[in-house]
């Protein structure tokens, strides 16, 4: 009897304690009984290299990628042709073995755009966008794409937030997008979306973003990060009477296109949504006392 040997997948990023994507996809292999398995690669910047060098000897048959190494995966793949934006957004967040050659795809374009327009629509309105790395870039493109009528940006490098806003002026002719140099430029007082594309709020130490009275209540504010669930600017958003949203949606939709690239078979959604939903724990901020900043 021969024994097929056990597909491996992962997630490579640094840090990934807060991850849920090994519990989901680990549920969806199981439910479709595919022999295979999810594991997280904590990996350091000076190992990444050595670590993408080994794939096909340790049997890694696809990853996601995420901060910080959505920008340094580009060298070691060739990108989806049908993607072709892909060449210039310059951010991939999956990669799989096809015809012989690593690939690379970026699902979270697709995962976010489905799951903000389940909330809210974008057309016409004015963005605001914290980050400018590799999770930016998707927003970026994708409310560019959405036709929202203009978008800020601001990161703590100018010079990422200068090259992001370059990047969707090349792909979108004539859009209106410009990077400012402090938080407050960002004006969210006139904007109608905010989006947190930066990993502040993973931990509890992380500092507050805003400061209350800086959100309004004609703001939808969207944290990109899911764990924990309601972080400090969306806690801060609710009491401004903010309608809010954190990542985990984006999650779900990006890990079930990013299933179906590496097993060519159509995700469970409803044992993957349902294996997020039981990890996920919500810290509240609703005393007086216990204030979000």
């Amino acid at each position: 009897m021969t024994f097929l040997k056990k597909r491996i997948y992962g997630l490579i990023g640094l840090p990934l304690k807060h991850s849920f994507s090994a519990a989901m996809h680990n549920a969806a292999f199981k439910a479709l009984k595919i022999n295979a398995e999810y594991r997280l690669f904590e990996i350091r910047p000076q190992d990444v290299d050595d670590f993408l060098a080994q794939l096909d000897k340790n049997n890694i048959n696809g990853l996601n990628v995420t901060i910080p190494y959505k920008e340094k995966v580009l060298k070691f793949v060739k990108l989806d042709q049908e993607s072709s934006f892909l060449r210039q957004v310059q951010a991939v967040n999956t990669i799989a073995k096809k015809d012989g050659a690593w690939t690379g795809f970026n699902t979270d374009i697709a995962g976010f755009s489905r799951h903000l327009k389940e909330q809210f629509d974008p057309v016409g309105k004015k963005a605001a966008i914290l980050g400018a790395g590799g999770a930016a870039k998707a927003v970026a493109y994708v409310l560019a794409s959405l036709k929202v009528d203009s978008i800020s940006v601001f990161d703590v490098d100018h010079q990422k937030s200068s090259k992001i806003t370059d990047m969707i002026k090349e792909i979108f002719p004539g859009f209106t997008i410009y990077p400012v140099d402090k938080i407050e430029g960002l004006e969210v007082k006139d904007k109608d979306l905010l989006v947190n594309a930066t990993p502040v709020g993973l931990k509890e130490e992380d500092p507050c973003l805003f400061k209350s009275g800086q959100l309004h209540s004609n703001l939808f504010v969207y944290d990109l990060v899911y764990n924990p669930a309601q972080t400090k600017l969306l806690a801060l958003a609710e009491r401004a009477g903010a309608r809010v949203s954190n990542g985990l949606g984006m999650l779900l939709y990006q890990g079930m296109l990013s299933f179906r690239i590496w097993t060519g078979q159509e995700a469970p959604r409803q044992v993957m949504e349902e294996t997020l939903n039981s990890g996920l724990s919500v810290k509240k901020y609703n005393s007086k006392k216990e204030k979000p900043c």
